[in-house]
């Protein structure tokens, strides 16, 4: 592993690697000791105790955050005809089917999330392999994949911070929740509402624990450790 940067090293000796921290000391620590030149994206680390190999122990949903996530989202839909006439009356900013589909062959990537109707998965369906590993695939279980009296609803719902999560092969879960520059109570409120979408999405298959351990931090930063107990306890405002 390279050597770390001063800055972080400075980071790393305000955070004590034996204790676990109550959700609010750890977003107000991971505020402080933030250093760098941006505005960092604040993210849950968690560890759950299920085996991905298993299609009946995935875990994956979306949540919408109280206070979005603080940047802005690039939305592409697939949609022709009067369908697309609606996601466009709805804001997307990328709209259309064969020319998108085209472009996405040829390399280009410009947007953050891929919406469909389900007329339009026969042709969306050849982009699996690009868009798949990418975690851009319109999918039911995504939640992007609608008809089209949803799409505004959709739309809205991720200009102001929807965020999917998916359990990785590793049994590992990545949730951003905010940027630095948000107030400790919008980050809680953020993470209370996290905390909860991946207490929904435990699988009916899993017993005993769910959740072995759970970090937050900033992308740049060291991770804090937090107390399981009070993070599963967390209440939305």
């Amino acid at each position: 592993m390279p050597k770390r940067g001063k800055k972080y090293q400075e980071a790393a000796a305000k955070v004590d690697r034996a204790k676990l921290y109550s959700p609010d000391e750890a977003v107000k620590l991971a505020k402080e000791i933030s250093f760098a030149g941006f505005d960092e994206t604040v993210e849950l680390h968690l560890k759950l105790s299920v085996d991905p190999r298993h299609a009946d122990q995935q875990v994956r949903s979306v949540v919408v955050l109280p206070h979005g996530l603080g940047k802005s989202v690039r939305i592409l839909v697939f949609a022709e005809g009067d369908d697309a006439r609606i996601a466009e009356e709805a804001g997307a900013d990328h709209v259309g089917s064969g020319e998108l589909i085209q472009q996405i062959q040829g390399g280009w990537l410009e947007f953050d999330v891929a919406i469909a109707v389900p007329s339009m998965m026969g042709k969306v369906g050849r982009l699996g392999r690009i868009l798949g590993p990418r975690g851009l695939m319109p999918s039911p279980k995504a939640g992007t994949l609608v008809q089209a009296d949803q799409l505004p609803a959709l739309i809205r719902e991720t200009r102001l911070g929807r965020v999917e999560f998916r359990v990785d092969r590793t049994a590992n879960l990545h949730v951003p929740f905010g940027k630095v520059s948000f107030s400790a109570e919008k980050l809680l409120d953020n993470m209370a509402a996290a905390m909860d979408a991946i207490k929904q999405a435990r699988p009916a298959t899993s017993k005993g624990r769910f959740i072995n351990r759970i970090t937050l931090t900033a992308c740049m930063g060291p991770g804090i450790k937090l107390d399981i107990a009070q993070a599963m306890d967390m209440e939305t405002a």
